[in-house]
């Protein structure tokens, strides 16, 4: 599984991106505002209307959240809202789901997002990291993420929904985490076949529309699986600020249609000045870029230009990068990785 660099693959201690308090004491006099590279969210966020005051002064009725579930359905291609259940984050569904519905044993497609994998260790599951999807096959379970993060792997959803027909069968299910889904090229999601008994879907909000600090996010399944998670979840489990932008964003396909063509415009940006520094570009999304070359370096050297990127510890030589989110940001990143400004040579 793949961690942060320097964290360990304990539940409680896996590193993340978005630390920009930590960063500040790591690179001590770095110009301000710290840009944070570090994460896969959509730097350019849905635009939040002014709040209702009665979102925040009151609970929300359980209409509303069937609203919520109900855009969810029609943004995600879901026949039925019986399938969808809103939570406060896609990382507690994580942690849910290994506790809801054990396993003794569960193949992960790998590397990938390291918490799956604590999460289900967590709970007493055998959890076995495999590198091909082929070798999803067997008893029990399997996970992976499609696209994958961080390195943007990506399968046809008729060949997922083929091993989910097979795990089925013999008393199984598949784990699909579609958090970096929304804003791609190709029709990745998996929705549209539930309620499958054999599949278990997961979306983020808070990645494709820039609102992550929200927390929201989505189990997609079959409708008894659906109502296990919501009867755990109880009463009011998603804010009313959530519950109103979370409603109006996942109808707002125009902004969607705008920002899929937007980042589209702006990886290709990204992959020539990566290239351009000596990274190579091996993958990602149009949330992300991952690259490789001297990791450590870059790193060091972007940190110290207030800018903050991904690194991990099982694979040194890998550094991600997300999407700066304004001129300003262009120019910093831009600035670091010309090694020539060094030379005087521009």
């Amino acid at each position: 599984m793949i961690s942060a660099a320097g964290g360990s693959m304990g539940p409680d201690s896996l590193e993340h991106g978005g630390r920009l308090a930590e960063a500040r004491r790591h690179f001590v006099g770095a110009p301000e505002p710290f840009i944070d590279l570090s994460t896969g969210i959509n730097p350019v966020s849905w635009p939040l209307p002014p709040w209702p005051p009665e979102a925040f002064t009151r609970l929300p009725e359980p209409g509303e959240e069937e609203a919520l579930r109900e855009a969810a359905a029609a943004a995600y291609g879901v026949p039925a809202t019986g399938c969808v259940a809103a939570a406060p984050g896609t990382q507690l569904l994580i942690q849910l789901l290994p506790r809801l519905f054990p396993l003794p044993q569960l193949r992960i497609l790998g590397p990938t997002y390291a918490e799956h994998a604590a999460c289900w260790r967590a709970a007493g599951t055998v959890v076995r990291e495999v590198a091909e999807l082929e070798a999803l096959d067997g008893p029990g379970g399997a996970l992976l993420c499609n696209p994958n993060n961080p390195d943007g792997r990506r399968h046809a959803p008729a060949v997922l929904l083929a091993l989910a027909d097979r795990l089925a069968a013999r008393g199984g299910f598949l784990v699909v985490d579609e958090a970096f889904a929304d804003l791609e090229p190709e029709a990745l999601g998996c929705a549209s076949a539930l309620p499958h008994p054999g599949l278990i879907l997961l979306r983020s909000f808070g990645k494709s529309y820039g609102l992550a600090g929200l927390r929201l996010g989505f189990a997609l399944a079959a409708p008894a699986r659906v109502a296990a998670i919501r009867a755990v979840l109880g009463p009011w489990a998603v804010s009313g600020p959530a519950l109103a932008a979370g409603r109006a964003a996942l109808a707002d396909a125009p902004w969607r249609r705008a920002a899929a063509a937007r980042l589209e415009e702006e990886v290709v940006r990204l992959d020539a000045r990566l290239a351009a520094a000596g990274l190579r570009v091996c993958g990602g999304t149009r949330l992300f870029r991952l690259a490789e070359g001297e990791a450590a370096f870059w790193h060091g050297r972007l940190g110290r230009a207030g800018i903050l990127t991904r690194r991990f510890a099982d694979m040194p030589h890998w550094l991600r990068f997300g999407l700066p989110g304004d001129p300003a940001a262009w120019a910093r990143l831009e600035q670091a990785l010309d090694l020539r400004r060094d030379a005087g040579t521009v």
